[in-house]
């Protein structure tokens, strides 16, 4: 059973301020909250219908965090469009500071749930161990966004700073997306770098382009020219592959 306090809390997560001052986000679904799990994350509660599915992720002191719900008190407790069969919530990861080694991925102020989670699971597979986002940039502990990584927020570091200052200060090429850059398909690109990518509707902001040192573009193949750009998590993907094929 799910009492209502439990439901009322759960519920409140959805806000961010809420999340923030306790510290702690929610997971949906078997194979997100297996992933979590299975990773250094502290689980606070789990609530499903089926805890054999968890039989092999959850420790032994775990045990005694989980309770079973009906599918009626799990859909009290969803942010999704259709309930899954486990609602969990996780103690939020301690800070860490920015490695400024490899390759980096920033995001300028994108606010849409879904690019985000795309773009986490992205670096998650093309092996980009940190993104920096501006504190503008969607919450990546936003429920949807949880959802949308599939897992992959264990995997990838995820940091919110004045990317401005920080920009600032990096010793490495800071490349950016622009209409008029360097055709990405010709372009020398190094192994390490930051990569910036811009909000889903301005593109990056006139103050961070000031600190770009190399535009590329990804050039539009289509006979009329008629698009004029590509969704943020698109373009990512594009970027992130160009790099690693070096």
């Amino acid at each position: 059973m799910v009492s209502k306090n439990t439901i009322k809390r759960i519920t409140s997560l959805g806000q961010k301020k809420y999340r923030q001052r306790e510290g702690v986000f929610v997971a949906e679904g078997i194979k997100v909250v297996n992933e979590l799990l299975l990773s250094s994350l502290e689980l606070v509660e789990l609530h499903t219908e089926d805890v054999s599915a968890f039989a092999k992720a959850l420790s032994p002191q775990d045990q005694s965090k989980v309770n079973e719900a009906t599918p009626a008190e799990l859909k009290k407790l969803t942010f999704l469009k259709t309930a899954q069969k486990a609602v969990a919530t996780f103690k939020m990861p301690e800070a860490i500071a920015i490695d400024r080694s490899g390759l980096t991925v920033v995001l300028d102020d994108v606010r849409d749930p879904g690019n985000l989670g795309t773009i986490i699971r992205l670096c998650d597979w093309f092996g980009i161990k940190q993104l920096v986002c501006s504190k503008a940039t969607v919450d990546c502990y936003n429920p949807k966004v949880v959802q949308a990584t599939m897992g992959s927020l264990t995997r990838v570091a995820i940091i919110y700073t004045d990317i401005d200052t920080y920009l600032a200060s990096e010793h490495r090429p800071v490349f950016g997306t622009f209409m008029d850059g360097e055709n990405i398909y010709a372009a020398s690109l190094p192994q390490e770098g930051v990569i910036v990518m811009g909000n889903e509707a301005n593109g990056i902001s006139t103050g961070i382009e000031q600190l770009v040192t190399k535009r590329v573009a990804i050039p539009r193949f289509g006979i009329t020219q008629a698009t004029e750009s590509l969704n943020v998590a698109t373009a990512t993907a594009i970027c992130l592959s160009e790099f690693k094929r070096g």
